[in-house]
């Protein structure tokens, strides 16, 4: 039988500590994290479970942070030549600096750096 309300917060956390070594499905239904089908059979409802106990631990999976899309890769701020000679920068950096498709550049070569300046944008003193 199903109980009415499955475990959660530190009842949730208490519980999975003192069940040891059962298995995770024995866990989340020992917790209440099951249903029973029109036929009868049991299912586990392992999702609810886990983002049950991540929740209870405090855990903060979701991002916040502005610009960061569906949660890609961040910024490293660094880029490898590719196999073809090409130099790729990626969206992380265009998003950062609010270029738009079409955006040109001058492109300036150093000793030991490359420097591009947006066209028509006005100057800067790094």
């Amino acid at each position: 039988m199903t109980p009415d309300k499955p475990l959660t917060g530190t009842a949730l956390v208490d519980k999975v500590k003192e069940l040891g070594d059962l298995s995770k499905e024995e866990k989340a239904r020992a917790c209440g994290y099951y249903t029973q089908t029109k036929n009868g059979i049991e299912r586990v409802n392992m999702m609810k479970f886990l983002n049950a106990l991540i929740d209870a631990e405090g855990i903060e999976l979701d991002s916040n942070a502005e610009g960061q899309g569906r949660g890609g890769r961040s910024a490293s701020y660094k880029i490898s030549v590719q196999s073809n000679g090409n130099l790729l920068i990626g969206s992380a950096y265009t998003k950062q600096m609010g270029l738009k498709s079409g955006d040109e550049f001058e492109i300036t070569l150093g000793r030991k750096h490359i420097h591009l300046k947006q066209v028509g944008a006005p100057n800067e003193d790094d």
